[in-house]
């Protein structure tokens, strides 16, 4: 029996170690992760402040830019302090960029480590307004080099504010002339709100104030008599000056002499070339 509980004793004495050895090998390896994130966190704290006054090294311009031009986007951030990737301004870069003339929306963006993004979406002109601005899409006047336009734009004139309404007018209007080839290549708006069209043929359409798309209507659908009128004027030297479309159920024809035209044509071309 003595003999018996001698070993009992022992083997309870082994099981008892066996934790202690855990818990010891489970400390130092806890302790060697914490070491471990420490130092990591050392690392990378040295390595961002060595970072810290790294300067933007590239721009890059991309972006929908049919009339602006990375030269311009580069002038126009030339001020900003890109010395410093992490304190570049991107409001800053954002705001002169939209100072731009033709520009209409950016974004800015950095890329670590050293790069700034700049997306450019342009204006697009849809008409030219009072002589000296351009009609964006959205019917908002804005100015910009109208050289870089390389395509015709049709010209409005009206009050100020009115911008909206005579596109809206425009494009109604022009998709109904559409059925016929026929579209507007000059629209005014009077300071008493009544519309003047001139077509691309060259006939002015006097609308008056009310009724614009019912008078387009009727002009429509007497053009061809028109058309076939005007061939026998031409050859009369005739041509049709404009039409007068505010009557309640008729229009009036005004002619005009085709040789006197072609002559004030010419007279203003050279007095054109002479400027120039």
């Amino acid at each position: 029996m003595p003999k018996k509980q001698t070993v009992e004793k022992t083997e309870s004495k082994k099981f008892n170690q066996a934790p202690a050895w855990s818990f010891g090998l489970g400390l130092f390896f806890f302790v060697s992760v914490l070491f471990g994130l420490i130092a990591a966190s050392w690392w990378l704290s040295q390595h961002f402040l060595g970072q810290e006054n790294v300067p933007v090294s590239s721009v890059i311009v991309a972006g929908e830019m049919p009339y602006s031009q990375r030269n311009d986007v580069m002038q126009a951030i030339d001020d900003v302090d890109l010395g410093n990737f992490f304190t570049v301004d991107v409001d800053e870069v954002q705001e002169k960029v939209l100072a731009l003339p033709w520009v209409y929306s950016v974004a800015v963006r950095k890329h670590w480590p050293d790069e700034l993004k700049i997306y450019v979406v342009d204006q697009t002109p849809v008409a030219l307004w009072n002589g000296d601005f351009l009609l964006n899409q959205f019917g908002k006047a804005f100015q910009a080099d109208i050289a870089r336009v390389y395509h015709p734009l049709p010209k409005f004139y009206g009050p100020e504010g009115s911008e909206q309404m005579a596109l809206d007018n425009y494009s109604n209007l022009n998709a109904l002339l559409d059925y016929k080839a026929l579209s507007i290549d000059e629209l005014v708006l009077t300071e008493r709100y009544s519309w003047q069209l001139t077509l691309n043929d060259g006939i002015t359409l006097n609308l008056g104030r009310e009724e614009r798309v019912e008078r387009i209507q009727r002009f429509m659908d007497v053009y061809s008599l028109i058309k076939a009128q005007i061939n026998t004027e031409k050859e009369q030297n005739q041509a049709v000056d404009y039409i007068d479309l505010r009557y309640d159920t008729g229009l009036a024809v005004g002619w005009k002499n085709i040789v006197e035209t072609t002559q004030q044509s010419n007279i203003n071309e050279q007095e054109k070339n002479l400027n120039v």
